[in-house]
């Protein structure tokens, strides 16, 4: 399916640009794959879901604070690119592209 691959997304924080890696698979209505950090540790996503070239899942992050991030996004051909809840420092965008 088109969402499935490697991914790299960059997510615009108060803290800056961050990137990581995704790497997602379409299981019918279902995504799943891990996501992890250019300085290392990767972690399943969870609550995965795939709906045409639409995408939901959720994150958990340690680094630099415990919480879990809120991705919601579109596939267009190369490029992923839509919305993220940072806990309590409201919603940001991300964008990427298949690596």
């Amino acid at each position: 399916m088109a969402v499935d691959g490697k991914w790299k997304i960059t997510v615009q924080t108060p803290m800056g640009p961050q990137d990581s890696t995704l790497e997602l698979k379409t299981d019918g209505g279902k995504l799943i794959g891990s996501q992890g950090a250019p300085s290392g540790g990767s972690r399943d996503i969870e609550d995965g879901t795939v709906n045409g070239n639409e995408v939901f899942w959720k994150a958990s992050i340690t680094k630099p604070m415990s919480m879990t991030l809120e991705f919601s996004g579109k596939v267009e051909g190369d490029s992923i690119s839509g919305s993220v809840k940072l806990g309590m420092f409201g919603s940001s965008r991300f964008s990427g592209a298949r690596a």
